[in-house]
């Protein structure tokens, strides 16, 4: 089991760190390595998992209602938690609910599980997105337009590989092996992004940012756990659900709340702070699971 998570999770953390190393000696354009990975390289890769039809979506319908649960439930679980810390709930919620299920979630199920959680991973990310760019901007602006929707490329990838999956459409391999190949850039590509943006760590509110990395993984468990034993899903999504429920705040959250001026400095230590307990919770995360043979 140990050298399981090894294997999971030095990939990672190298990965990452070289991206570490990389921002600390090189000034680096990352707004536009983002743009770019958000733009081209993952619209790339959902729209081939989504129409690839060796995998069934219909089969994947409770663990994306699962993980929506997992994402609204955090919301109000912890809400009652801004009122005793005195907290202003635009700042503290979003990110405790908007895991970071793109740089982190998507490498660490592939490498845990196999390609074959690659599905399951790009559907709790693209459940984790939508919230986000719903709820997660009408809680910031209650006037944001939701057709603001529909300019965003991951989600019109989104709707094109639904579409075609279950439209029984079947694409030609050459073209389903071009998009996997790009589409494949974006998991390293997220992981170095990541390793710099860890350099940007403000230790000046540590104490906030500690409580989000417990609070951000516990209340994603303590809804994951009845949810797992309520539906009957397979070992699998079992998996990588709790893997989804375990993850960080999504450095998303300190973007969204610079633009919004929502006290981005208190959320960059919730992220961050955040990102950095996962050193801790996804081993432990991983031997659960990997203990409790789900595979």
């Amino acid at each position: 089991m140990l050298t399981q998570i090894l294997a999971t999770l030095l990939p990672v953390f190298l990965i990452t760190g070289c991206g570490t190393l990389y921002g600390r000696f090189r000034s680096t354009d990352i707004q536009g390595i983002n743009t770019l990975n958000m733009e081209l390289f993952v619209p790339m890769l959902v729209f081939a998992v989504l129409a690839d039809q060796q995998a069934p979506l219909q089969d994947y319908g409770w663990l994306a209602l699962a993980g929506t649960v997992v994402v609204l439930g955090s919301g109000l679980l912890l809400w009652p938690l801004c009122r005793v810390l005195g907290l202003s709930p635009k700042t503290f919620l979003p990110p405790m609910m908007f895991n970071n299920s793109g740089n982190m979630g998507i490498p660490v199920m592939v490498l845990a599980f196999g390609e074959a959680a690659l599905p399951a991973a790009v559907v709790l990310f693209i459940v984790e997105m939508l919230l986000h760019f719903t709820v997660g901007l009408h809680m910031l602006n209650p006037h944001e337009p939701l057709r603001k929707l529909l300019k965003i490329p991951v989600v019109l990838a989104s709707i094109a590989g639904l579409a075609v999956n279950f439209s029984g459409l079947a694409l030609p391999s050459w073209m389903l092996e071009s998009l996997n190949m790009l589409g494949g850039v974006c998991i390293p590509l997220m992981l170095f992004t990541l390793g710099i943006r860890m350099l940007d760590v403000d230790f000046s509110d540590w104490k906030l940012g500690l409580v989000g990395a417990i609070a951000c993984p516990a209340s994603g468990l303590i809804l994951a756990w009845p949810l797992i034993e309520m539906m009957t899903l397979p070992g699998l999504q079992i998996a990588t659900l709790w893997v989804f429920a375990a993850l960080p705040p999504a450095v998303l959250n300190y973007m969204v709340a610079e633009q919004y001026r929502q006290e981005p400095h208190r959320v960059a230590s919730l992220v961050l702070i955040g990102n950095l307990g996962s050193l801790a919770v996804m081993p432990i995360t991983l031997g659960l699971v990997f203990s409790a043979g789900l595979l």
